[in-house]
Formats: structure tokens, C-alpha cells, sequence
């Protein structure tokens, strides 16, 4: 055992699961380096509202064994908290705060998720959070899935600016987004960059995190008097009786890492006559597993063919490499709609530096554009780059103008496409790449182009990464069984929420549309 600092916090902690139900205990595991700390819980919204406090607090100063990041920490429990069965489904921060010290290093955040309380609820929707995402991004502990881990657990902190940061819309003109928002083309992102340096977050808080994403949705959602059950995604294998009687399900952000069971789960909850809108983006690209009953996530990407355990057995479909891949079987088109494969980046690097980040409408008449006044060819979301950092798409063909799948991709049939905007995955060859290197996690060949073509059609031959090398984000629907899909196709969608009235206005339609309300 040693002892690893972060860079951050003089207190850390992690509640031992990521949700609860009411009467349950949450068991916060800490380390801290100062001798007292309060600890805070609030539920946040529209509002900030405080429902729990301790003052004084002993920890202890523990040591955390050097793969933390993939065994956990193994702390101690500091403390313990009583859900409150008065206490709302939720999302509920927990603050620890250093007592006799200011500054940055004093305040740490971890968080928990309240489940609904019973099948007989009056919520709109329940938002089922992207912590899969989260977890994967996490470096805490020294690696992530991006820096060469294959098992990452949630027994350990989240990096600072997770899942709050100081340097919020109210405080500074821009808070830290990974796609280019500049009018002049910002390939290299130095806008990006200099926000990681002037506030010292980390670099992949701008890719997976409760802060960038499903925290606008809430607080929008919550000023439009939309009530919310939340849920994470480990739910949707461990506990799917989360969605009885619910009418919607929601993903919000960048839903990127799915169990087979969690696939399961939402496939027969749409079947069966749920909705399931998606305002994200590079939604279940990669298949994961769970181990330890849920306490740490596998997956181990471009290494899976040769070291995942299940590669070359009779579990050979649960392969933890894209979903996409033909030996898995099952193309995560055919639960979302949308593929990453065929969508990309946009305002990413050298992915369409220069497009408007807004959505060109082709179907105006759809019941989502009702109150909009919006026209063939109008832009959706460009003044707020809602086209933007990732997307899914699927293969398009032109019908009398307008575009139309052509179903040679694994897209399901009856895909109505709404709106598009051009996106391409990055390329990276031996001699030529278009990734922003200060911001990317491997900047060594093949690219994301190169090896999405490899996966699907076996080799990055010029003939087959042309296939997909102009992709486009999709605004599409479909039915599936007696439910409905709808894809926004876009991980910045929520972004537009603060300021963009029409995309205001399509969000309320589609929850209306799909809740069934009035």
C-alpha cells in the first residue's frame, strides 16, 4: 500500500453504491489530511437544497493501494446517512468540506443518486445518468479507460470538476466544453485548454461528467415544472424494476458504456410501450461488463479480441469492444437507432471545423418542430453548437431531396430522419492526423476512422474508410415493438437549454410527445 495525493482535495470520499431507496444507508468512505471536516448532503436542481449536515468530522489519513483506480480504495466507512423517506428522487451532492482551510483544495464532491420510491409515481420521465461514463473517464487513481486501464472501479473518487465546478456560466463567459465553439475554426482547442489550465481541471472532465450535461437538463427540466425520478445506469442491470411505471426514460449527455443486461433492460421497457428519448451522443458505443457485484467496470476496447477472457468462448457476445463489431451480433443501431460508426465528431480537431453546430431541418411537419415556425432547411442550435463533440448518425441515401436511411447498416426499419448536420470520425495515419494532440488520449495510428473500418468491413482499405468517412448527426425516430425511440443524436444538446428558445421548445414537444402528455 501507498499513499497517492491527488493534485486536489485535502478530504476525499465515494458512497459505497451509486444509488438508494428511501430507508436505506448511505456508507461514505473517506481519507482526508486535515483533522475535521463537515460533511454536507444537498439535492440539486433548479435549486440547491441542503438536507443533511455533520460538523466535525474525524477521517483519518488512509493509504490507497497503487491500482486504486481499477480495485478501488478500500477506505474505511468515515460516516454513515439515513435516506430520508421525505427525501425526493434525486441527485444528491455530497460536500465534503475541510474545516480550517480555504481555497480550492478545501471542498470535495461525491454524490448519490435516490431512487423512486414505488411503481405509483407522478414523475414525467426518469433520468437514468450516464455514471458508466463518469467511471470510465475517471483518471482518479492514475488511469481510466483512456490510459491504459481495461477495469476501472467506483469505489473511489471522481477527479475534481466531475461533478461540480466553481467556475460555473455565472462566473465566467465559458465554462470548459470539448467541442470548438469560436466562429474561427479552434482545431487545436486552445480555448479548451487554456479554461483546464486557468482553473486547473482535468482534461476528460469535459468528456464524462454530471456537471457538463445532465445538470442544465435538470435545471431546465425543474424550471419548466417538469418533475424527474433519476436513476444511474448500473440500475438498468441490478434493479430494472426502476422503470415500473414509468412512461419515459431519458439519457442525457454522453451515454457511451452499456451492459448487455442494461440493453436488455431498455429494449424490453420500449417494447413493452415505454418512450425512451436520447439527448445524447455516442450513445452505447462500447459493450462493458461488471464485476463484483456491480462495483467495478471491463472493458477492454482494442484489446478485447486477444485479451478479454470471453473472446473465443461460448460468452464470446459479451466481448468488451465496440458494439458495432460483427462478432458481438448486436449493433447498437438496432436499440438507439443511431450508430457513432456513422456519425463521429462535429466542431471537433478537424471534424467540420466550420460547420454552423446547429441542425439543418428536413421535416419541419413532424410534431417535435410544432410551435417553432421552423422551415425546410432552417438551422436548429447553432448559436449554442448543439451539433457538437460527439454523434451518431446512420447511412443516408437522398429520396426525392430529402434523406432517407439506406438500411445497410444495421439502422431499424421505419427510421424517420428529421434533421442532420455533416460529422466525420477522425483520422490518424502513419504521416497525417486530425486530432487535437494536446487533448487526446492516443495520438499513434489508426485513428477513429481507420479503426471503425477495420471493425466493420475488416480493413482500413482507402475503399472502405470512404464508406464512412462523411458521416452525418441525425435527429431520427422509430418505433420499436408498441414503444417509441427518439435520438437527438448529439452529446451538447442540453447546452441549447440555457438560452435557445426553440430548442426549448422541440425539448418540451418530445416529452409530451413521448410521455403522453397534454
Amino acid at each position: 500500500m501507498t499513499r497517492h495525493f491527488t493534485r486536489w482535495p485535502v478530504a476525499e470520499g465515494y458512497a459505497d453504491r451509486q444509488s438508494y431507496r428511501a430507508g436505506d444507508v448511505v456508507e461514505v468512505r473517506c481519507s482526508s489530511r486535515v483533522p475535521k471536516v463537515t460533511a454536507v448532503v444537498t439535492r440539486v436542481g433548479r435549486e440547491r437544497v441542503e438536507v443533511w449536515r455533520r460538523d466535525g468530522i474525524s477521517i483519518g489519513d488512509h493509504p490507497t493501494p497503487d491500482d486504486a483506480y481499477a480495485s478501488g480504495c478500500g477506505w474505511p466507512v468515515a460516516f454513515t446517512i439515513d435516506v430520508d423517506p421525505a427525501w425526493s428522487s434525486g441527485y444528491y451532492e455530497i460536500s465534503l468540506q475541510a474545516d480550517g482551510v480555504t481555497g480550492e483544495t478545501a471542498t470535495a464532491e461525491a454524490f448519490f443518486v435516490v431512487r423512486p420510491a414505488s411503481v405509483e409515481t407522478s414523475a414525467a420521465a426518469i433520468l437514468v445518468l450516464c455514471t458508466n461514463t463518469y467511471n470510465a473517464y475517471n483518471q482518479w487513481g492514475g488511469k481510466c479507460l483512456y490510459s491504459d486501464a481495461v477495469k476501472v472501479s467506483f469505489d473511489r473518487p471522481l477527479e475534481r470538476g466531475y461533478l461540480r465546478r466553481p467556475a460555473a456560466p455565472d462566473e465566467v463567459p465559458y465554462e470548459g466544453r470539448m467541442a470548438s465553439l469560436p466562429d474561427e475554426p479552434d482545431e487545436k482547442h486552445l480555448q479548451f485548454q487554456r479554461y483546464l489550465t486557468d482553473f486547473e481541471y482535468p482534461m476528460w472532465c469535459g468528456s464524462g461528467s454530471w456537471h457538463n450535461w445532465e445538470r442544465r437538463f435538470v435545471i431546465w427540466a425543474e424550471s419548466e415544472g417538469i418533475a424527474l425520478d433519476y436513476a444511474v445506469n448500473s440500475d438498468l442491470e441490478f434493479h430494472p424494476e426502476v422503470l415500473d411505471g414509468h412512461r419515459l426514460m431519458l439519457s442525457v449527455g454522453h451515454d457511451e458504456y452499456w451492459s448487455w443486461a442494461m440493453r436488455d433492460c431498455a429494449d424490453a421497457f420500449v417494447e413493452a410501450g415505454g418512450s425512451w428519448a436520447i439527448f445524447s451522443g455516442d450513445t452505447c458505443f462500447w459493450q462493458v461488463r461488471f464485476e463484483d457485484d456491480g462495483r467495478t467496470m471491463v472493458c477492454y476496447k482494442a484489446l478485447a479480441a486477444t485479451e478479454d477472457p470471453v473472446a473465443g468462448t461460448d460468452q464470446a457476445h459479451l466481448l468488451t469492444s465496440i458494439w458495432s463489431l460483427p462478432s458481438i451480433g448486436r449493433p447498437e443501431a438496432q436499440t438507439i437507432g443511431l450508430s457513432f460508426t456513422r456519425g463521429g465528431y462535429a466542431r471537433v480537431g478537424q471534424a467540420t471545423p466550420r460547420s454552423s453546430g446547429g441542425y439543418n431541418i428536413h421535416r419541419p411537419d413532424h410534431p417535435i418542430f410544432a410551435g417553432t415556425d421552423l422551415r425546410y432547411g432552417d438551422v436548429l442550435g447553432g448559436a449554442a453548437r448543439i451539433v457538437g463533440y460527439e454523434v451518431d448518425g446512420c447511412e443516408l441515401t437522398m429520396v426525392n431531396g430529402d434523406p432517407v436511411p439506406t438500411y445497410q447498416d444495421n439502422t431499424p426499419a421505419g427510421l424517420e430522419v428529421l434533421a442532420t448536420a455533416p460529422a466525420r470520425l477522425l483520422s490518424i495515419t502513419p504521416t497525417y492526423s486530425e486530432v487535437p494532440e494536446a487533448l487526446w488520449a492516443n495520438t499513434n495510428p489508426p485513428g477513429d476512422l481507420e479503426g471503425v473500418a477495420t471493425a466493420l468491413f475488416g480493413s482500413a482499405s482507402p475503399e472502405n474508410t470512404a464508406r464512412i468517412a462523411h458521416n452525418h448527426a441525425v435527429v431520427g425516430t422509430f418505433t420499436k415493438g408498441k414503444g417509441r425511440v427518439f435520438n437527438a443524436g448529439t452529446t451538447d444538446w442540453a447546452y441549447a437549454l440555457d438560452s435557445d428558445p426553440l430548442v426549448q421548445q422541440v425539448t418540451r414537444n418530445i416529452l409530451k410527445w413521448l410521455g403522453g402528455s397534454d
